[in-house]
């Protein structure tokens, strides 16, 4: 019995942390979530010490290394953000955006319908053209490639069986990227861990699953009155998740964030990037 409580008591605890999660995204402001962490000092890329540079150069190594193939990527809670596929874009005919809120399915949506009124993407296609040796003049070709090779938009929810409910995958996908998901939207570790399982399933054996988080992160800010709790996470954490999860780790990078970098929207340390193999 007193096994059972515990049982039953940590399983309340879950449920009520995912409760308060969901509460403080029903005021998620895109916009503000924009504007707090993809503009300088975040994103300024005369700095070699600027967390999105160095975000965008691990995904274009990754990419770059020949062995990320395959018809299908997705990207799960994408969040209002398509930085993290202008590398990946290069490579794959078909990939399917993903987030929880509507609020960013519509902020993507409208990105995607090139709305002159969005989120200024722009720095960021120059950057990784730059990367990838083609010069920034080739940034519209870029991002017309990223438009025509976006086939969906739709909803998720990592905490269930199948993520993607209702919809079923005719077959798994290739590759899948995530950034800042996971640790944002677990209420405790277990979750954490659940939802990396959950998230496998979508993935074919010997596909890819790259991902960007938060290390050491308790909270941040997207909006007024939208703070968001988020359980913080450090490598042999993130590592031993991923083993457990049934992945060959292949790359692990970590990032720590300079005091210049702390601009008073969240208390994250430093950040991870991860590049593993399904097995």
């Amino acid at each position: 019995m007193e096994t059972q409580a515990r049982q039953t008591g940590s399983q309340t605890d879950t449920q009520t942390g995912g409760s308060a999660i969901r509460e403080s995204y029903q005021k998620f402001d895109p916009q503000a979530y924009l504007q707090n962490n993809y503009t300088p000092p975040r994103a300024d890329f005369s700095r070699p010490d600027s967390i999105v540079p160095w975000k965008l150069n691990c995904l274009r190594e990754a990419f770059s290394q020949g062995d990320i193939s395959g018809r299908t990527l997705i990207d799960i809670g994408s969040g209002p953000t398509v930085y993290q596929l202008l590398s990946a874009c290069e490579f794959f005919p078909e990939i399917i955006l993903t987030d929880y809120l509507e609020v960013n399915r519509q902020e993507l949506r409208r990105w995607l319908r090139n709305e002159a009124d969005t989120f200024d993407w722009t720095p960021y296609i120059q950057h990784v053209c730059e990367l990838e040796g083609k010069g920034s003049c080739a940034w519209p070709a870029k991002a017309a490639r990223l438009r025509s090779v976006v086939s969906q938009v739709i909803p998720v929810d990592v905490h269930r069986s199948n993520p993607l409910h209702p919809r079923v995958l005719a077959e798994p996908a290739d590759c899948l990227l995530s950034c800042f998901c996971l640790e944002a939207v677990s209420p405790d570790r277990e979750s954490f861990q659940q939802a990396l399982r959950n998230l496998s399933s979508l993935l074919r054996p010997g596909g890819h699953c790259l991902l960007i988080g938060a290390l050491d992160e308790s909270f941040y800010l997207a909006g007024e009155g939208a703070r968001i709790p988020v359980v913080p996470v450090d490598q042999p954490f993130v590592s031993s998740s991923l083993q457990h999860c049934g992945f060959q780790i292949l790359t692990f990078h970590t990032y720590t964030l300079p005091p210049s970098m702390k601009v008073g929207v969240d208390d994250v340390a430093g950040i991870f990037f991860v590049k593993a193999k399904k097995l």
